[in-house]
């Protein structure tokens, strides 16, 4: 053996024994594997059991001569090649032509030239060698087209589908056997199945590449008849002088039905919001009947309440009575948004109706506490300040439970009383242990008081600083009384610089006047 040439077995036919021991021993020293067989029959057996690489066939034999035998050996080798040498000592033109028009490949006369032979032995290996290497080629690819999720149909310039993968199979229902040589219409449903015939004539003759090079979106046909939704890319190769067209499809059924499923939710989430619209906006014009009452617009009352969400938790409350004292109320429940507005309702209702009859503080607030404990379930609560101011007797009584300091602030703005919360919020403990007695204090004409929720102090900047008391106390700082509303909603502009509290934020600042002013 010469180079890396391989070894092959070969089938030695010859009714002669004499020539068939010198063919074993010349080939075996060639080292080959030799099959030896004296007769046509003998050879069609011993092909079918050993599949021989390459046949060395006598023409002259008795019963079927190596004509016949080589026509019914080729009518077995179809997928692959069998190189048949003829060997006669026949050697006139149209021995030859019959012998290659029976499947011979190559002719040598007798006597047998073994310099030739073993030249023409050396030709036949480079050949099945190229044959074996183009094979596994085609078998790796095979193997890799099998494998791939997509089907890959390729078509000829008549519709005809000349190779399909395994992927076809599962995706169509038809065998590989069964859709080789069928129109490849039979994979699309009316009423493109028609036309197909049409589109590719079409394109042949010039007409416009409508899905030759690119993706697009098909309907597809099953065996069974069901229809799919494909995605199609059809590409076109020149291979031997022939025009195919490769046509890749990817069933994308599952896409359209999430994309479905994707669209059914975002119309039931539209619908969801645009009734959650409407009950908000019910709500919060009932939010707004109960907030927003004739007492708020009392002179004497500046205010801002600035919601985290749609709603606020924190909610402010003032009133008249008869008697012309000033009843002012802030208060925080827990959390933000809607149901932390809800909370505070059944308190806003009792607190207007006890200021009519002028009642204490103390007795408000346990009233307040009494129907928070009764309605709000547990873990839920309302801090509160509430605080009333006698204009006769320019004094005043406050409580305040849970929320931030009340600042009593002079004409020049400087803090001249403080009052800290002592108490627990409301809604969290009985009246027989939460201390409802109110803390008395007196004041001169032109005083405020300052009120705000726990929002306005730990409000964030966009860099995570808190906003504190103290800054808060120097904004009203030497400023006069009429400009210090506007200096502490600036001062919360300014830091918030553009963004959104975390919380609700409310502030309440209220001027103390010597009589009561008109409304």
């Amino acid at each position: 053996m010469r180079g890396d040439l391989q070894k092959l077995r070969v089938l030695a036919v010859d009714d002669n024994r004499t020539n068939l021991h010198i063919l074993s021993v010349f080939l075996k020293r060639l080292g080959h594997e030799v099959v030896l067989a004296e007769n046509g029959q003998e050879a069609l057996d011993c092909f079918a059991e050993r599949r021989p690489d390459l046949i060395l066939l006598d023409i002259m034999m008795p019963g079927l001569n190596g004509f016949e035998v080589a026509r019914r050996l080729k009518a077995q080798t179809t997928d692959t090649w069998v190189p048949i040498i003829f060997l006669s000592a026949l050697n006139r033109d149209e021995n030859l032509v019959e012998g290659l028009e029976a499947g011979g490949d190559d002719y040598m006369t007798k006597p047998i030239n073994f310099v030739v032979l073993e030249a023409k032995m050396r030709s036949m290996q480079r050949s099945l060698s190229l044959q074996q290497r183009a094979t596994e080629s085609l078998k790796r690819l095979q193997a890799i087209s099998d494998n791939v999720m997509e089907a890959i149909v390729t078509i000829d310039t008549r519709g005809r589908i000349v190779a399909c993968n395994s992927a076809s199979e599962r995706l169509f229902g038809w065998l590989a056997a069964e859709l080789i040589g069928q129109d490849v219409s039979m994979l699309v449903p009316e009423p493109h199945r028609s036309l197909h015939a049409q589109y590719v004539a079409d394109y042949l003759h010039g007409g416009p590449a409508h899905i030759i090079g690119r993706e697009r979106e098909v309907e597809a046909q099953r065996r069974d008849g069901s229809r799919f939704f494909a995605e199609l890319g059809v590409t076109e190769v020149h291979l031997d002088n022939s025009r195919l067209f490769i046509g890749v499809i990817r069933d994308v059924s599952e896409r359209h039905r999430i994309e479905r499923q994707l669209r059914d939710n975002a119309e039931q989430l539209q619908a969801y919001y645009d009734l959650t619209q409407t009950e908000q906006s019910l709500a919060m014009g009932l939010m707004q009947k109960q907030l927003h009452r004739s007492g708020l617009r009392d002179p004497a009352l500046q205010y801002t309440v600035i919601p985290a969400e749609h709603f606020s938790g924190d909610v402010v409350a003032a009133a008249r009575s008869p008697e012309g004292r000033l009843y002012a109320m802030l208060a925080d429940a827990t959390g933000h948004g809607l149901t932390a507005a809800i909370s505070v309702l059944p308190i806003l209702a009792l607190f207007y109706r006890m200021t009519k009859y002028n009642r204490s503080v103390g007795e408000i607030v346990s009233e307040l506490n009494h129907q928070l404990r009764e309605s709000m379930p547990v873990g839920r609560f309302v801090a509160l300040t509430l605080l009333c101011l006698d204009c006769k007797q320019c004094a005043g009584e406050i409580w305040v439970g849970g929320t931030p300091s009340v600042f009593l602030l002079d004409r020049a703005g400087n803090t001249v009383g403080t009052f800290a919360s002592t108490q627990l919020p409301l809604g969290i403990v009985a009246n027989d242990t939460l201390d409802c007695q109110s803390r008395s204090f007196a004041w001169q004409p032109g005083h405020q008081m300052l009120l705000f929720s726990d929002g306005f102090p730990e409000c964030a900047s966009p860099c995570g600083v808190a906003l504190g008391e103290t800054r808060i106390l120097e904004a009203v700082a030497h400023v006069s009384p009429d400009q210090r509303f506007n200096a502490l909603t600036g001062l919360l502009g300014c830091h918030l610089d553009g963004g959104q509290a975390r919380d609700d934020v409310s502030i309440m600042l209220i001027t103390c006047a010597e009589k009561m002013p008109r409304s």
